[in-house]
């Protein structure tokens, strides 16, 4: 506990918002109210957790793109989330343009992403008609089951 006080002190010293962790199915999430996030200090940051003791690294591993507080306030948004635990991916093949970008419509029951679990691809498919707002995740991310992938604007 010591250390992960050290690092809300160092987080809140380098003026920093939002921070999310997530190792060996532990998670936090910090959110702080202060007006401008630094990047200064995320160097300093990452040598922090490469050296943190045992402690520490269960509770996190590095920070992760996380979603804005506005898009989640929106009751307007509808947020698709995994069905399941796997590696994300936005394409159908590396390279390939990606199945739908922010602004994009989408029907409900078209395939958004697929996330590799055990060595299969699983499409996942929009439960929500609408306009694509944000991607919650990057290609390539471990998520977890019930994790936030798109926001949607229904219309």
């Amino acid at each position: 506990m010591d250390d992960l006080k050290q690092l809300v002190e160092f987080l809140k010293s380098q003026q920093v918002t939002e921070f999310d962790l997530d190792r060996g199915g532990v998670k936090i999430r910090l959110k702080f109210s202060q007006n401008a996030a630094s990047s200064s200090g995320l160097g300093e940051l990452e040598h922090m957790l490469s050296t943190a003791s045992p402690t520490v690294e269960r509770a996190a591993v590095a920070a992760t793109h996380a979603a804005p507080v506005a898009a989640q306030a929106d009751a307007s948004l509808h947020i698709v989330k995994s069905p399941m635990v796997g590696t994300f991916f936005n394409a159908p093949a590396p390279g390939a343009a990606p199945f739908v970008l922010p602004g994009d419509r989408v029907a409900q029951g078209q395939v958004i992403g697929v996330v590799e679990a055990m060595k299969l691809l699983n499409e996942i498919e929009s439960d929500a008609a609408g306009e694509v707002v944000e991607c919650m995740v990057t290609s390539g991310q471990p998520i977890e089951y019930g994790q936030p992938l798109y926001s949607i604007r229904i219309s």
